[in-house]
C-alpha cells in the first residue's frame, strides 16, 4: 500500500516538476515583458524557498535530511532559470523562517478564508 502511494507520488511530482518547468522556460524566455515579470516573480519569492530545507520535528522524527537536499535542488532550479534566461537570486541571500513552526502573518488568516469559502459555502459537495 504504502509503495503503491509513493509510486503515484513519484508520478505527480514528475508530472508538476515538469509542467511548472516547461512554463518557467515559456515565460522567462518569451517576451520582453514576460522574462521582466517572471523575473521580479522569482526575485521576489526567493526568501520563501530557504524554508523547504529547514527541519522541523515531524522531518527529524522520520529521519529526512533537508540539508543534503538543498544542493541537488538549487542544481536543478538553477538549470531551469538558465535556460530561462532568468538569473538565480543568491542562495545565501536572508531566507524567510517561521512558518513551519506556525509563525505566520495576519494576511495568512485571510487567505485561507478566502481559499475555505466554497467549502463553507456547500458543506458536504464534492467535486
Amino acid at each position: 500500500m504504502i509503495a503503491e502511494i509513493a509510486a503515484k507520488a513519484i508520478k505527480e511530482a514528475t508530472y508538476h516538476l515538469e509542467r511548472s518547468s516547461d512554463w518557467i522556460i515559456r515565460l522567462g524566455d518569451g517576451t520582453e515583458e514576460s522574462h521582466r515579470r517572471s523575473q521580479a516573480a522569482v526575485d521576489r519569492l526567493w526568501a520563501y524557498t530557504g524554508e523547504l530545507f529547514e527541519p522541523d520535528a515531524v522531518d527529524e522524527a522520520i529521519g529526512i535530511d533537508l540539508a543534503a537536499l538543498r544542493q541537488p535542488w538549487l542544481d536543478l532550479v538553477g538549470r531551469t532559470l538558465a535556460e530561462a534566461t532568468l538569473d538565480l537570486p543568491d542562495p545565501d541571500a536572508w531566507m524567510q523562517k517561521g512558518g513551519k513552526r506556525g509563525l505566520h502573518t495576519e494576511q495568512l488568516g485571510y487567505l485561507l478564508a478566502e481559499m475555505q469559502s466554497v467549502h463553507r459555502a456547500h458543506p458536504g459537495a464534492s467535486w
